[in-house]
């Protein structure tokens, strides 16, 4: 990744409206690792990651900040709950856990780019056994098979739909918790028993999918895969830490919750700070990821962590909230905005949604209005609005008409929401 801070920012740009504090602290953070990778070993490795802290309400972007982050460079992220930490009392879930998850997304992003690699090689054995298949259930069907005719169709793709009946590996047992410890019942008995294997109808499109998958483990290196990923995962992986603020006790609180609260921040902080966890696939130093930390502090503030957490989280950045402004960038401008996933939604019923301007500055006015008089909920009141307000189109539409072109103007938005804006106008003389 050699993308600079101002081209980071860009990108983020495209997808998140607004904080710009926090997308150039993200950029240098990320910049920083790229530098970092350039030195020379004996100093790399005295140069650790500086992990950000966000303050700020839930829906203004600390989340998807990380998450772009994140798929920019290709890095290894997972998310977490810091709450979940407290679910069982004092000791709460092994806070080990959100290594091994990293590991795993680690493993998953490896394994895809090594089977990518392997497509083409495997391609003529997936082929072959397709074939097999189609040709084994036509002759079930008592339909007559010509192998010639069904390899020439195969390579056409005029057969994608047809149903086939494929073996297939059975899938490893999800992984159960026992006390603080979480164990993967599949992964007990690898390379002890063989693999159990099912019958599995499917169509063709999906069974190549599957078979390429099972081809393809067989061919990769797995050892060299586990290797790749302990090494990304702790030289590019990220882990974000949302609400942070709920393990965070009132300052000078004294009771048995801020107690708890304070023991999970303790948990976390070797993870933060540096050490060695065992996974797996092999352990794994925690001292070069990049944690990034989130919450809306209402109640408690930054200052109320433990002093020895607050040194792991230098960088500290507070985002804005939003405005009108901002609800009509988010509404329009960025590739995945708002109107356009209603519109692409909604195309698929032959419906085509037109959003006039001012519509859209009804909206956004609408969105403040609503997160300035009850809670604010950042850029997820859109959502609320515009499910609301398409409501009667999305139930009514089936696509059995040809495309019909719907105006949603102010009017419409207006119409939509009496009762709501009128809720607006009474409340400036409630006290």
């Amino acid at each position: 990744m050699n993308l600079t801070p101002k081209q980071i920012v860009e990108e983020l740009d495209k997808y998140i409206v607004g904080q710009p504090k926090a997308k150039r602290a993200v950029a240098i953070a990320l910049r920083n690792r790229y530098r970092r990778s350039s030195l020379p070993k004996e100093l790399r490795d005295e140069i650790t990651p500086k992990n950000i802290i966000m303050k700020g309400p839930t829906g203004v972007g600390k989340t998807e900040i990380a998450r772009r982050l994140a798929k920019l460079v290709g890095a290894p992220f997972i998310k977490i709950e810091a709450t979940k930490y407290t679910e069982v009392g004092y000791v709460g879930r092994d806070v080990e856990s959100m290594i091994r998850d990293l590991v795993e997304v680690a493993v998953r992003i490896v394994k895809d780019e090594k089977n990518h690699e392997m497509e083409a090689k495997v391609k003529p054995v997936v082929d072959k056994k397709l074939v097999n298949a189609i040709c084994d259930s036509r002759r079930a069907q008592d339909i007559a098979v010509d192998r010639t005719d069904v390899e020439k169709a195969l390579e056409k793709g005029e057969l994608e739909n047809e149903q086939i009946e494929i073996e297939v590996k059975e899938s490893a047992k999800p992984a159960m918790a026992f006390g603080i410890s979480e164990i993967n019942i599949g992964s007990m008995f690898d390379g002890i028993l063989p693999a159990t294997r099912h019958k599995r109808r499917l169509s063709v499109a999906r069974a190549r999918e599957v078979l390429t998958g099972e081809e393809c483990e067989r061919v990769v290196d797995k050892e060299s895969v586990y290797a790749e990923a302990i090494r990304r995962t702790e030289e590019e992986g990220i882990i974000f830490i949302d609400e942070i603020d709920k393990i965070i006790g009132k300052a000078g609180g004294s009771n048995n919750q801020d107690v708890s609260r304070e023991g999970v921040q303790r948990d976390i902080l070797p993870i933060v700070e540096g050490s060695t966890v065992a996974t797996k696939y092999g352990n794994v130093k925690t001292d070069f990821i990049l944690f990034i930390a989130s919450g809306a502090f209402h109640v408690s503030n930054i200052g109320d962590m433990i002093p020895e957490l607050q040194g792991r989280f230098p960088i500290r950045v507070e985002l804005d909230n939003l405005t009108k402004d901002d609800f009509k960038k988010i509404l329009t401008e960025p590739k995945n905005s708002v109107t356009l996933q209603y519109t692409s939604i909604l195309k698929v019923d032959n419906i085509d949604l037109k959003f006039t301007d001012e519509a859209i500055d009804e909206i956004a006015e609408m969105a403040a209005a609503e997160n300035e008089t009850s809670e604010n909920i950042g850029a997820r009141r859109l959502h609320t609005i515009m499910e609301l307000l398409l409501e009667d189109i999305s139930f009514n539409a089936n696509g059995n008409h040809p495309m019909l072109e719907v105006a949603i103007d102010r009017n419409y938005v207006q119409n939509a929401f009496k009762e709501t804006k009128r809720k607006f106008d009474l409340s400036k003389y409630i006290l």
